[in-house]
């Protein structure tokens, strides 16, 4: 058999989508379903992913949503045995489920690293160990990872989230070479700055106190952030040529590509982000705001 000759991405093929219901996930849920692809989203926003499905539905695809706390492994093993048993069949899974925490290292709790380690990396791992012996038995598959910029560079004042996300990346590179052999492909997908519920904190991230969610959202717009429907046809194309690492957009690529020539003036570049970001927060007005609270996964 061809190393990945079954794997259908659109016509005719099944992909399982965490973080479905909004986001990047939302997006790709809709760009595959309109080339042909059946969808499942799965999310634990279950009146979200409701609407994303019943759109597709509406406008002539095929989708399905599923209620999934990425963190549950057995929950996961069984959506996967779901869908399995329905569709006969996953092509691709996008582990795009994800949470960011936005402040300080010095001012997290316990529950801060927790939180984000569970979701971002155990989730991903989760969903690996659901899919992957299935792709395996199948003789095809692609297992996409959203990892971030963050996973590449340094991403002070995201501390935590920039751990998880290099562990992914690291984790994709290596399951890569394992997989190949398999017919199983394995791509780390690195976002930049995307316009996504993920980056104002609230329900779908956790800011610290050193920031509102107003000074959060004027320090991100810096960067112009990327519509999700704009970034995932970008993404589509090249995880489609199997690339292993894919980084949008591409000026977060030349950055990716910058730190790896000369790490020394990258580092220069994000202490100088860092004294910014600092600058903001302590012009802050509410230096005391209470912490947010545990958010569910949410979409990257």
């Amino acid at each position: 058999m061809t190393q990945g000759s079954h794997i259908r991405y659109f016509e005719g093929g099944v992909s399982l989508i965490t973080g479905g219901a909004s986001g990047i996930g939302k997006a790709l849920a809709e760009d595959l379903a309109k080339r042909g692809c059946e969808v499942v989203i799965a999310d634990l926003q279950e009146e979200a992913g409701k609407k994303v499905a019943a759109d597709i539905v509406k406008n002539g695809g095929k989708a399905r949503n599923v209620v999934l706390d990425v963190t549950d492994f057995q929950a996961f093993k069984k959506v996967v045995e779901d869908v399995l048993r329905e569709s006969d069949r996953i092509d691709t899974l996008f582990n795009n489920a994800g949470i960011a925490v936005i402040g300080l290292a010095e001012n997290y709790e316990v529950t801060d690293w927790d939180c984000v380690t569970d979701v971002n990396l155990r989730g991903v791992t989760n969903g690996i160990q659901a899919v992957y012996r299935p792709m395996i038995e199948q003789g095809f598959g692609h297992i996409i990872n959203t990892a971030s910029v963050a996973g590449l560079l340094p991403a002070p004042v995201m501390v935590g989230y920039a751990a998880t996300k290099h562990a992914v990346v690291g984790l994709s590179k290596a399951l890569r070479i394992e997989a190949e052999r398999h017919g199983v492909r394995v791509t780390a997908v690195c976002p930049g700055i995307i316009r996504t519920p993920i980056l104002s904190g609230g329900k779908y991230g956790r800011l610290g106190k050193e920031l509102t969610e107003e000074q959060a959202k004027q320090l991100l717009e810096k960067h112009q952030p990327l519509a999700p429907e704009d970034f995932v046809p970008k993404v589509i194309r090249r995880i489609v040529k199997n690339h292993g690492t894919i980084v949008e957009p591409s000026e977060w690529r030349f950055a990716a590509f910058v730190n790896r020539l000369f790490p020394s003036f990258a580092n220069y570049m994000s202490r100088r982000e860092f004294r910014r970001v600092t600058a903001t927060m302590n012009k802050s007005k509410t230096p005391n705001a209470p912490k947010a609270t545990t958010s569910p996964p949410a979409t990257l």
